[in-house]
């Protein structure tokens, strides 16, 4: 399995098989990423909430890609009015075994709309994903504050790596997100939503000395994790 930071939250994971899984890929407008949203390949895109930085170029690329679009049930219902053939609704707390691996969907503290023709659409809860595949288990937090939940986390699943926002304003903050991660307990951190506007401008070496050595990887646009 490789995971790769794409600016954001975008992360793409590449299956041993060849599936291809992509996180809520907003390329069109981001000045951080590395990709091209007319030449992205998935086979599965995963929308943690609805927010234009998140949802991003869903759409365009379900379509090119004959893609399915995992997201909770009103996004997955959006997606399907926007012209996507194929989506999978989900719910907090619900789990699915996908040909990839399962995936449960958590809860995030956050919030959540699509601003279209000058109206704001309401797109369902925020979540988070851990996706288990491979025999290793990701979690990525979407965006959200630090909660206490997050212990249960933790406790149910033995996370490999988790994709922990740090930007602040909006979601936690690199501070909080190192309270979030040590009660995941996470084997590896890496930070994401940070740097891509001045107003989530945030330091990751702040993560990095607020836990212990070698536990947060700040991964550059582009680089990958293999796991």
């Amino acid at each position: 399995m490789k995971l790769t930071y794409h600016g954001h939250s975008v992360i793409a994971v590449d299956m041993a098989d060849g599936q291809k899984l992509l996180f809520d890929p907003f390329i069109t407008g981001n000045p951080v990423t590395d990709l091209k949203a007319d030449e992205v390949s998935a086979d599965w895109i995963l929308i943690t909430h609805g927010h234009d930085d998140h949802i991003g170029d869903m759409v365009p690329i379900a379509k090119r890609n004959d893609a399915t679009v995992i997201g909770i049930v009103e996004v997955a219902a959006f997606a399907r009015n926007e012209g996507v053939t194929k989506t999978h609704g989900m719910n907090i707390g619900g789990k699915f075994d996908f040909p990839f691996g399962r995936i449960k969907m958590v809860h995030a503290q956050h919030s959540t709309g699509y601003e279209k023709d000058g109206q704001m659409i309401y797109l369902g809860e925020p979540a988070g994903f851990i996706l288990q595949a491979e025999g290793k288990t990701i979690y990525h937090a979407g965006d959200t504050s630090n909660f206490g939940d997050m212990a249960l986390f933790g406790d149910a699943f033995d996370i490999d790596v988790a994709f922990l926002p740090i930007g602040d304003n909006f979601t936690m903050g690199p501070h909080e997100a190192a309270s979030a991660a040590k009660r995941l307990k996470a084997k590896q951190v890496v930070p994401i939503h940070y740097n891509t506007f001045p107003l989530i401008e945030q330091d990751p070496q702040e993560l990095v000395d607020a836990l212990p050595a070698g536990v947060v990887k700040v991964l550059a646009v582009g680089e990958s994790i293999e796991l």
